[in-house]
């Protein structure tokens, strides 16, 4: 059944993430969107230490005070009559899985190139994870206003360590000291680079505007009339379906920084990228498609993030709304039968909250709760909406955690349980001690993790190096054969959040052996929740 008043709802809502590697310029482009979006009136620029405007992206104190993206936010704005939810995505390698989680909300992402770098390693495992949900991908190639690399050598290497066909929407007049601006190959105006541009104010010349040698000498001219001709006869033509089903990217440049091509992409999210489709689930154990103009509302919670608010011990769900229309006041169930009543929904600005009077497929609302929601939940008027899981990921390092205080160990297991609720790290409770053990992606993680317990929960805590250096879920099609292997390697067995049994190995080649010796077992590196 589709209610038409909610299909065309849904259709005005643009939701996308922007990934990148480290130090791109993905929190600036971020926050230069909504500036030219008019969402907020003076960017924040990120800067180390000493920086007194923060970013509007940017709440948690560390990611202001090293100037990294090191958890994901929502910003919701309105644009040319559309509403954007932008998924704001951690860069640093260390939150991959928070990225991921994220991305499994968004129906397309912007992918940010530095362009002196190209395709940087982590750009190329994000890219990984697009590429496994179709997620179309706009591509931005910043800092042209330094020395970069030849714009042709940029998309031979996308189209070749992406796997993906490249269609150049503008081309580039120089970079560094010598860029001018880009020549729109759509049209074929120029948009001059002023340094001190702001959003929405670029100009718009044509190519014979006797206003041209202001900003090009003829030799670059020249060089730029070959070399836009060479690009469109060497890239493929811009054909929208191949871009929605995630098999080519269009190609814009700027510089984020100095407010550069910002409008251009924003213009380009609102014109090609998909609104909402309909969502893989089953109902009642039957596979369907949700559509988002469903009369029945639902969504999953990707993401949980507590204290986001210092002053109050908050906890919320952040849901990704799959169809109908959501009001402030309804009653939503899990599929393990949960009743919410929802009365403070949150929406989001970065740090700044309103409350969600109502919102459609496509949106995301927060929900306060206290542990009722967690990652990968479903919520539907009916509870009998199941969502595909959001996968947990083994963890890369194990470390040891205790407290310096150790009448605090109560209290340290309970941080650690509630930040391991939200993804931020995984923690493994073994059968026989009183360890608890941590498990990250990366050093950041645990850094972070410290950090936030100090400050959150006024804790000071020690992460020493664990015996393990390995986790692996384990699963048997025969209780009796888990019971049996769980009964053999007690001292080595270990219980997640969830509950979910977990075998540590102190080096990879023990797993092999443990694999061998029970064939019938399953060590699983990724668990859906």
């Amino acid at each position: 059944m589709t209610d038409l008043p909610y299909a065309s709802e849904a259709a005005q809502r643009r939701t996308f993430a922007i990934i990148s590697h480290p130090d791109a310029g993905k929190t600036t482009l971020t926050e230069n969107l909504l500036q030219a979006a008019g969402a907020i009136h003076l960017a924040g620029q990120v800067r180390a230490r000493g920086e007194n405007r923060r970013t509007s992206s940017d709440w948690m104190r560390i990611e202001r005070e090293r100037g990294i993206s090191v958890s994901s936010s929502v910003m919701t704005f309105d644009y040319q009559q559309l509403i954007f939810n932008l998924l704001d995505t951690p860069g640093h390698e260390d939150f991959s899985e928070d990225t991921y989680r994220t991305l499994t909300a968004a129906d397309s992402a912007i992918m940010v190139l530095d362009a002196a770098k190209g395709i940087e390693p982590q750009t190329l495992k994000l890219f990984e994870v697009c590429r496994l949900r179709d997620i179309p991908i706009l591509t931005f190639i910043n800092k042209m206003d330094r020395e970069a690399l030849d714009p042709l050598e940029l998309m031979d290497e996308i189209s070749d360590k992406l796997a993906l066909d490249v269609t150049p929407m503008q081309w580039p007049a120089g970079s560094g000291k010598r860029f001018r601006g880009v020549q729109d190959l759509r049209d074929n105006t120029f948009l001059p680079f002023e340094a001190q541009s702001k959003p929405g104010q670029t100009r718009r010349l044509n190519l014979d505007d006797p206003q041209m040698d202001g900003f090009l000498p003829d030799d670059q001219r020249e060089e730029l009339s070959e070399a836009a001709e060479l690009a469109s006869e060497a890239c493929p033509s811009f054909n929208i379906q191949s871009y929605l089903e995630g098999h080519l990217t269009p190609v814009y440049f700027g510089s984020a920084l100095r407010h550069f091509g910002i409008t251009e992409l924003l213009n380009a999210l609102a014109t090609h990228a998909p609104s909402p489709k309909g969502t893989k689930a089953q109902t009642n154990g039957q596979e369907t498609i949700i559509e988002p103009g469903s009369a029945q509302t639902s969504g999953f919670v990707f993401k949980v993030q507590a204290n986001m608010d210092p002053n109050h011990r908050d906890r919320v769900a952040f849901t990704r709304l799959a169809s109908g229309k959501f009001k402030r006041g309804m009653k939503l169930k899990t599929t393990a039968g949960k009743v919410m009543s929802i009365n403070a929904p949150i929406m989001f600005f970065a740090q700044d909250r309103g409350i969600a009077e109502e919102a459609y497929a496509g949106d995301v609302i927060g929900i306060p709760n206290h542990g009722a929601l967690r990652v990968g939940d479903s919520l539907s008027e009916s509870g009998k909406v199941q969502f595909a899981g959001i996968p947990n990921f083994a963890p890369e390092l194990l470390r040891r955690a205790r407290p310096r205080d150790p009448m605090k160990a109560k209290h340290l297991r309970k941080a650690l349980e509630s930040l391991a609720e939200e993804g931020v790290t995984q923690l493994f409770k073994p059968v026989i001690g009183a360890d608890m053990i941590l498990g990250a992606v990366g050093q950041l993680q645990i850094e972070v993790t410290a950090e936030r317990i100090a400050e959150e929960y006024k804790l000071d805590v020690i992460f020493e190096v664990s015996p393990y250096t390995v986790a692996r879920w384990v699963k048997a099609q025969d209780r009796k054969e888990l019971e049996n292997f769980v009964d053999k390697h007690k001292m080595q067995m270990a219980e997640d959040v969830d509950g979910d049994p977990v075998f540590l190995g102190k080096t990879p080649w023990e797993i092999g052996y443990a694999q061998e010796k029970f064939p019938k077992i399953d060590f699983l590196t990724t668990k859906e929740r």
